[in-house]
């Protein structure tokens, strides 16, 4: 695959967004990104980041070389272009006042064992401080009940940006740091009983917390 131009292996809507979406972000909110290669080329993978800003989804998206799979809230697809370019980039709906929507935890687990990757957000909802949240047991279930690689990822600045209380920063650099994989040694412990999922999800959410950007070299 070409890390220079990804998009030519992804489908032809998808990859037209990709590289919009990236030259966005090299325009108006460029900042570091380290451990793309960290991300398997193939096979069923969790990206696994902390959430502070609406645009951490597609400034995680861009610089992924494959094409995701994305959660949104099912309220989103009201029929036209929008509900057209959800279906069409593969965005999975998820009904948040069913508590536990099986339809859409059937669909990822279909994703993810189908060799397709996708990203989640442990925390479940977008920080209202900037800091940590605790982790929700959903990620935990998925990647457990998958044994798929769990990428954990560090969105860095995008709480500045354009946090959920605050306006539109242009040009506020946001950076991103991608960590080695997780495999299910790593955060599965079928022993844990009923707190198994929720532990793994701790477990992730501890991986994502433990990146740092690294130090600009002097020269």
């Amino acid at each position: 695959m070409s890390l220079r131009f990804p998009q030519i292996k992804m489908e032809a809507i998808y990859g037209i967004c990709h590289y919009a979406v990236e030259t966005i972000y090299e325009i108006h909110f460029h900042g570091a990104v380290h451990g793309v290669h960290n991300i398997p080329r193939q096979g069923g993978c969790i990206i696994a980041a902390n959430h502070a800003s609406v645009l951490d989804p597609p400034i995680i998206g861009c610089h992924v070389p494959r094409q995701m799979c994305f959660f949104a809230r099912k309220t989103l697809w009201k029929g036209g272009v929008v509900s057209w370019w959800l279906d069409t980039v593969g965005v999975i709906p998820v009904d948040r006042d069913a508590g536990s929507d099986v339809a859409a935890v059937k669909r990822v687990l279909q994703v993810l064992k189908g060799g397709r990757a996708l990203i989640l957000f442990p925390e479940g909802t977008r920080t209202l401080t900037g800091r940590l949240q605790r982790p929700k047991a959903g990620v935990g279930l998925l990647a457990c009940r998958t044994g798929v690689p769990v990428v954990p990822a560090r969105i860095f600045g995008s709480f500045e940006a354009f946090g959920r209380q605050g306006p539109l920063r242009i040009g506020t650099p946001i950076s991103v740091v991608f960590g080695r994989p997780l495999l299910p040694a790593a955060y599965d412990n079928p022993a844990d009983g009923k707190e198994r999922y929720q532990r793994a999800s701790e477990r992730i959410m501890a991986a994502i917390a433990a990146l740092e950007l690294p130090r600009p070299q002097v020269i």
